[in-house]
């Protein structure tokens, strides 16, 4: 014989008043660290305030909500304030931007870990679709994509959350919460006209994390980016969507040349690609170096006399910690 436990109307009815509850709690603690970011006074998109160190703070968005650095970006607090901001760093491959903005009083998000999330899960999303200033979704975690790399071992192991919140224009860079409150996601887009797409939080924290040392890396070398002629391309065995490379035009003077010279660098030489990763500006350059340890040996593909070279350095001779 069976027994089954009956909640009484009085019981049950208390259960979604102490459910909305709970949730009308988290939107009042999470809404102060949720900014609308806008681009020449227009309404663009939302971003999160993810640190806030003294009289700086720094905002986390989509790349595709702030795409060029010619634009003129503000972002509006809760509290009324409208700040200038800049972009600090992006990541087009995440579809990531870290912004700065100068203000004191900035209550930064609490970032969880996004490994855990399991399909069924309640989620929130927060942001401005339309430009209407914090609007709450909810729905379940529908899915979490298989991880993959972009162009090589040691890029972020890319992993998508998916669910069923309803984002529209002006969500992008808001954030995806859990039952407790804690960033989970980074909006991004809806895909297949329903199912939202997130970046998961994990994967933010170690981009953020990555761009911490690379703040610190000063290469001894100036460096342009230059079109790959198809002749070079198929000599150097570079795929053919590949259209460039990074030319080194200038060494620095100083204790930033020897270190220059140490890795056997010369003017005139075009980096193909570093670690078995392509190269074609100097920010991936960077990327590639900030995530070796000094000691570690980093292989180097260029071009040099019209000749194909590959040089072993170690990431200590490419790399000044200022």
């Amino acid at each position: 014989m069976t027994q089954e436990t009956i909640l009484t109307p009085a019981i049950s009815s208390l259960l979604p008043d102490a459910f909305s509850h709970a949730l009308m709690q988290i939107v009042k603690r999470v809404q102060p660290s949720i900014v609308q970011v806008t681009k020449e006074g227009r309404g663009a998109g939302t971003g999160i305030v993810w640190k806030a160190d003294g009289r700086e703070g720094y905002i986390i968005t989509n790349n595709h909500v702030v795409p060029d650095d010619t634009t003129k970006i503000q972002v509006h607090l809760e509290d009324g304030r409208g700040l200038d901001a800049k972009v600090m760093d992006r990541n087009k491959k995440l579809d990531v931007a870290m912004l700065l903005v100068n203000a004191d009083d900035l209550q930064a998000v609490e970032a969880a870990d996004s490994g855990s999330l399991r399909v069924g899960e309640w989620v929130f999303a927060v942001g401005n679709p339309w430009g209407q200033r914090g609007v709450v979704t909810a729905g379940i975690i529908s899915g979490v994509s298989a991880p993959r790399s972009t162009e090589g071992e040691d890029e972020f192991q890319i992993r998508y959350i998916k669910s069923d919140v309803i984002l529209a224009p002006g969500n992008s860079g808001g954030p995806l919460l859990n039952a407790d409150g804690m960033v989970v996601g980074v909006n991004a887009m809806v895909f297949g006209g329903d199912l939202a797409v997130s970046i998961p939080s994990n994967v933010v924290s170690s981009w953020i994390a990555g761009l911490s040392r690379r703040r610190q890396i000063s290469l001894g070398i100036e460096v342009e980016t230059v079109d790959l002629p198809a002749s070079l391309r198929e000599k150097a065995g570079v795929s053919s969507k590949r259209g460039s490379g990074l030319l080194v035009v200038a060494l620095e003077t100083g204790e930033l040349k020897e270190q220059a010279d140490r890795a056997g660098l010369l003017i005139g030489d075009l980096l193909l690609d570093a670690a078995g990763k392509p190269i074609d500006d100097a920010a991936s350059l960077l990327d590639i170096v900030a995530r070796k340890d000094r000691q570690d040996s980093l292989q180097m593909r260029l071009v040099r006399g019209g000749s194909v070279l590959t040089l072993d350095v170690t990431v200590a001779a490419l790399e000044h910690q200022e």
